[in-house]
């Protein structure tokens, strides 16, 4: 049994109906390379600021901008 491998694409839109459903209003979310090796994923929100996250690659920086989401999510639900 192997695990269906998820594009960039797929990634980032998994990101932004997370973010959709649970803050509402998001202006972009998407990923670039930055200077010195490093990509850089990032939710843009329209009310408050934005939810960075860094990687080696783009899965990498997307994987842990969604792991950070999450936790916020998490946090909100507890409280």
């Amino acid at each position: 049994m192997s695990k269906e491998v998820k594009t960039v694409e797929q990634r980032i839109d998994r990101i932004y109906k997370l973010a959709i459903e649970h803050f509402g209003e998001v202006r972009f979310v998407g990923i670039k390379k930055h200077q010195k090796n490093v990509w850089v994923a990032k939710i843009q929100f329209d009310e408050f600021g934005s939810l960075i996250a860094e990687g080696k690659n783009s899965i990498d920086a997307l994987k842990k901008l969604r792991n950070r989401l999450n936790k916020i999510i998490d946090r909100y639900n507890m409280v």
